[in-house]
C-alpha cells in the first residue's frame, strides 16, 4: 500500500457535525453580507437619510468583505 492512498480516504472522509454546521453558518453569512450590500446600494427608499456616495460605498464595502467571508471559508473547508 502506498503513501498517497491514505490520503485519498482522508481528502473524502466526511465531516463532523460541528464542522459541517460551521461551514453552513459561514455560508449563510456569506449570502447575508451579499444580500445587505446589495440592497443598501439598490433601495432607492433607504430609510436613513445618507450620501448616495457613502451608501454605495458602505454597499461594496460589505460586498468586498463577504467575499473575503467565503475566500477564507473556501481555503478553511474546501481544499
Amino acid at each position: 500500500m502506498s503513501y498517497n492512498s491514505g490520503m485519498d480516504n482522508n481528502k473524502f472522509r466526511q465531516k463532523s457535525p460541528t464542522k459541517r454546521f460551521l461551514s453552513i453558518l459561514g455560508l449563510c453569512m456569506f449570502l447575508f453580507y451579499f444580500i445587505i450590500g446589495l440592497l443598501i446600494i439598490f433601495w432607492k427608499d433607504f430609510p436613513i437619510d445618507i450620501d448616495k456616495t457613502y451608501k454605495n460605498m458602505f454597499g461594496i464595502l460589505l460586498i468586498v468583505y463577504s467575499f473575503m467571508r467565503f475566500a477564507r471559508l473556501w481555503q478553511n473547508n474546501f481544499r
